[in-house]
Formats: structure tokens, C-alpha cells, sequence
């Protein structure tokens, strides 16, 4: 499996598969797999309950035969419309819809909602990002062509599944109470036009907007500053409302979680010392309406 910005995903399918809706099943994620596994039986019971074959139903709902016997045999993770159209294939009452339920709490990978729960539980976040705009700033075309350039390519599916897990992250900006997050950007990945032009305005014109959040606060560190401890790599710092704390840093830690009251000192000092190099909030913002003025 690969990992991008957290995000674990599959390799490319088969050809003749990345259309179809739905994604596949993580075999590490056991809660996710009991999920869907039950959800699929449940399917398979009331098909054939009605007597229709996998073939039959699949034209009926409008998919594959193939794609039937995956979401049946618990491998592949349905999509709503998937559900909402077997709902009323099978006459369920919208016993099947309401499965939904169930299955939008496991649709993203296991690390993306372990991720995801640890942003939402804290009361402070501090993240310095060296070579892109972070995940929870980015648009959805943004993150979109990001993926889009990776090589070797995700398949069309993958890439749908990375941004719609990003973009659920990014609930985290709008939670009541919602916590202090602090960010801290790279002056040069802002000028990078990601997506083309009008890609990029919206970009910047998203950053200029979560920046102005009176919990958000957002930094440009200017590209001819002096040598900073963020060198090495991004840097994230999780605060929780019971005094523990999470990081990780790409440089000291090699990316790797840490808990150890010494080792988080660390990396407070340094995001600190990184915080102090950078623009103001106040000039920051302007920085970017600056650079929004030139596209």
C-alpha cells in the first residue's frame, strides 16, 4: 500500500475496475472489515430473499456483476447511491440506506479516521508545512491535482477516495469548541500554481479565508530568511484538554508519532523558534493577498 499525507491507499486496479463505485477493503483495518462484511451479508441475504440472481441485480441497480460479488463478499466498500439504489431495488424500506450509516464511519483508511479522531479531541494544534499547502487548507481541485501528479498514478478511484478523506479531515476547522490551530507555510509552495491558474487563486483565496478564523492562526515563512530548525521536514503538534500531547516531526523523528515528554520539549522548541521566524499573522495575510493580486 502507498501513503500520501497520511492517506493509505491500494495500488492502481485492474484495468475495467477504477469506474466502478466503491473502494476496497483494508484487510489490516478489523473494524472496518466487521463493517463492512456485515453490510454485504445483509445485502446478499435480501437479494436473495427476493430471488435475484448477482447478475440481475447488478442491472438493476446499474453496476457490474462483478462489483456485487465484492460489496457482497465484504471487499469492496460501497458507495451511498450504491446502497440507496439497492434500497429500492430490494424494497427494504430504507432498512439498506440506513446502512449508510455504518459505512461512512470506515469508508476512509484506518489511519486517515485514527488521524482525523486525534485532530478533533484537541485543544491545539501546531503544524509547519515545508513543501505543499497543508491537508487541512488545501481545496478540493488543489488536493485533486496533487494526487493527480503522483507517480506511478493512483487510479481515478484512489484519488477521489484521498480527497474525499482530506476534505473530511478539514471538519476539524469548523468543530464547537473547535481547537487552536496554528500553521505555519513555506513561502514557495504558495507560488507554485498547482492545478493552473484558476486552481490556484481559489487556493490562496481558502488560505486567506481560514486564516482570518479567530482560532486559526497562519504564517508564511518568507523564502530569504536565515536557516530554521524546519529544514528537515514538517513538523505536528497535537495538544490535548488532559495535558498529554502527540508529534511527529520528517527530520529528529523520521515521521514516526512521539509521546515522550523529552522528545515533544524538542519539538516545541523547535516549531516555536520556527513560529518566531516567521511573518506575523498580520503581514502573513497580507503576503498572500499579495501574491493573490499577481495571478
Amino acid at each position: 500500500m502507498t501513503a500520501v499525507d497520511g492517506e493509505t491507499v491500494r495500488p492502481v486496479e485492474a484495468a475495467g475496475e477504477v469506474d466502478e463505485p466503491g473502494w476496497e477493503v483494508d484487510p489490516d483495518d478489523e473494524w472496518g472489515v466487521a463493517v463492512i462484511t456485515t453490510v454485504g451479508r445483509q445485502l446478499k441475504l435480501r437479494r436473495e430473499a427476493v430471488g435475484m440472481r448477482a447478475g440481475e441485480f447488478g442491472a438493476a441497480v446499474g453496476y457490474g456483476e462483478d462489483l456485487v460479488y465484492k460489496v457482497e463478499g465484504g471487499k469492496r466498500i460501497p458507495r451511498q447511491e450504491y446502497l440507496d439504489r439497492a434500497d429500492e431495488v430490494l424494497e427494504a424500506g430504507g432498512l439498506i440506506s440506513a446502512a449508510w450509516e455504518d459505512v461512512k464511519k470506515v469508508r476512509y483508511p484506518k489511519r486517515v479516521r485514527e488521524l482525523g479522531k486525534l485532530e478533533g479531541k484537541a485543544a491545539e494544534i501546531g503544524i509547519y508545512e515545508c513543501n505543499s499547502v497543508h491537508g487541512l487548507l488545501q481545496t478540493p481541485d488543489h488536493a485533486r491535482a496533487l494526487m493527480e501528479a503522483a507517480q506511478p498514478p493512483y487510479s481515478s478511484d484512489d484519488v477521489e477516495r484521498m480527497v474525499a478523506a482530506r476534505l473530511a479531515r478539514q471538519a476539524v476547522l469548523e468543530g464547537d469548541p473547535a481547537p487552536s490551530i496554528h500553521f505555519v507555510l513555506e513561502e514557495a509552495p504558495l507560488r507554485r500554481p498547482v492545478g493552473g491558474t484558476m486552481v490556484w487563486q481559489r487556493q490562496l483565496e481558502r488560505l486567506l479565508e481560514v486564516g482570518r478564523l479567530n482560532h486559526v492562526t497562519l504564517q508564511v515563512m518568507p523564502t530569504n530568511t536565515d536557516a530554521h530548525p524546519g529544514v528537515d521536514g514538517k513538523i505536528e503538534l497535537l495538544k490535548f484538554p488532559d495535558g498529554t500531547a502527540v508529534g511527529r516531526s520528517d527530520g529528529a523523528f523520521s515521521g514516526r508519532p512521539i509521546a515522550e515528554p523529552r522528545d515533544l520539549r524538542i519539538l516545541e522548541l523547535r516549531y516555536g523558534t520556527i513560529r518566531a521566524q516567521a511573518l506575523p499573522p498580520r503581514e502573513s495575510l497580507a503576503f498572500i493577498e499579495q501574491l493573490l493580486g499577481e495571478t
